[in-house]
């Protein structure tokens, strides 16, 4: 018998292959399209000849995590200990996989807002632990009402995502006010913040659990180097959290995958002396603004996009089909792949509306929305 039995092909695996099988333009999958930093490639061709290549430590390589605490200290003004506080994970996804099944225990509940990514459900459920799943405001902000109502004795993670995906918002000073209160609320609960967009934000700056010392005793924060250095295939992220919750997460951490691989994590040691992490977000809103520009000669509708480097629009003005019919027709009819939204959702809430992916070069943006155009 199955323990997941109604999870299948992720819907980003789908829409590639439909992308693949009718050479549409793949702005499904949050990946890029353009080459990584030249920098950082010639740092791994010089290490590849040099001897790199066995098990780094069950945390992480040390000047790696030296330098995290360094950028988190930088970034955020919080001082994290490199030995106690960081691990290198196997991307965002196993940080928060190795979290959960680290903290929760059976037949306790964990909230998840939704529109939320699909990775957060199945190490909740492998728990024998309960997802309590609460939808977000229409405009995707917080549902304070909504979550206050849910959390209880029993609930011992709220999983926040911010900058957020699927829709590009992110949180306000209000919100965090709310969450604190929240925690005050209940002081067995347990903050798993997913930040791995946290260096692309627009307009406002990014505003992180980091930010929150009342919450840094009771918090976890996932991020990812795979996103802000354009390098997702590499599957690196970090988890920093306070230590007697890291030393649990470790636990788990070592019979998942033991270390993390050796030469990318001395690869990225190397880069951060170079890069310039807070470039980032101009780098994506430049990209954000081409593409936005693009589609106003489209018939579709542009949601505020306020980080990350995903576009939400609104097709309800071209069509009345659900949006997983339409995004389909949209790969066979007009060549180019996008998510539908209610996929995010535990009630498959569908509110027209699909998920774009813009980090791609410029000709790519142009040949896309030229197509869309058609529609």
């Amino acid at each position: 018998m199955s323990k997941l039995p109604h999870i299948g092909t992720t819907i980003f695996t789908v829409m590639s292959q439909m992308a693949t099988e009718c050479n549409a333009i793949n702005l499904s999958q949050g990946f890029p399209n353009f080459p990584v930093d030249k920098q950082l490639t010639d740092i791994v061709a010089r290490l590849a000849t040099q001897n790199v290549h066995q098990y780094a430590p069950m945390s992480g390589y040390p000047p790696l995590l030296e330098k995290i605490s360094n950028l988190t200290q930088q970034s955020y003004q919080r001082v994290v200990n490199p030995k106690e506080d960081i691990l290198i994970t196997a991307g965002a996804t196993e940080g928060i996989f190795a979290t959960i099944q680290a903290l929760v225990n059976a037949n306790e509940e964990v909230i998840i807002l939704d529109p939320s990514y699909d990775c957060y459900e199945a190490p909740i459920l492998l728990c024998n632990a309960k997802p309590i799943r609460i939808s977000l405001n229409d405009d995707y902000t917080p549902n304070w009402e909504k979550i206050n109502e849910v959390a209880n004795e029993k609930t011992k993670l709220i999983i926040t995502n911010n900058p957020h995906n699927p829709t590009g918002k992110t949180w306000t000073e209000s919100d965090f006010i709310q969450l604190e209160k929240l925690a005050d609320s209940f002081p067995n609960l347990i903050v798993l913040s997913d930040e791995v967009y946290e260096y692309i934000t627009f307009e406002q700056p990014h505003i992180s659990i980091h930010h929150r010392p009342k919450l840094w005793n009771r918090s976890i924060t996932v991020s990812s180097f795979g996103k802000s250095f354009h390098i997702t295939g590499w599957k690196i992220g970090y988890v920093i959290a306070p230590e007697h919750l890291m030393k649990e997460i470790k636990k788990v951490h070592q019979f998942l995958v033991f270390s993390v691989n050796s030469i990318s994590q001395i690869a990225i040691s190397e880069y951060l002396d170079i890069v310039d992490v807070y470039s980032l977000g101009n780098f994506y809103q430049q990209k954000r603004d081409f593409f936005r520009n693009l589609l106003k000669e489209t018939k579709l509708q542009l949601l505020p996009c306020e980080g990350t480097y995903f576009q939400v629009a609104s097709y309800a003005g071209i069509s009345n089909e659900d949006d997983l019919t339409f995004t389909k027709r949209l790969v066979t009819e007009f060549g180019v792949a996008a998510i539908p939204i209610s996929i995010f959702y535990a009630n498959e809430k569908d509110a027209k509306c699909i998920r774009f992916c813009f980090a791609k070069d410029d000709s790519t943006l142009i040949e896309a929305a030229e197509r869309l155009m058609k529609l």
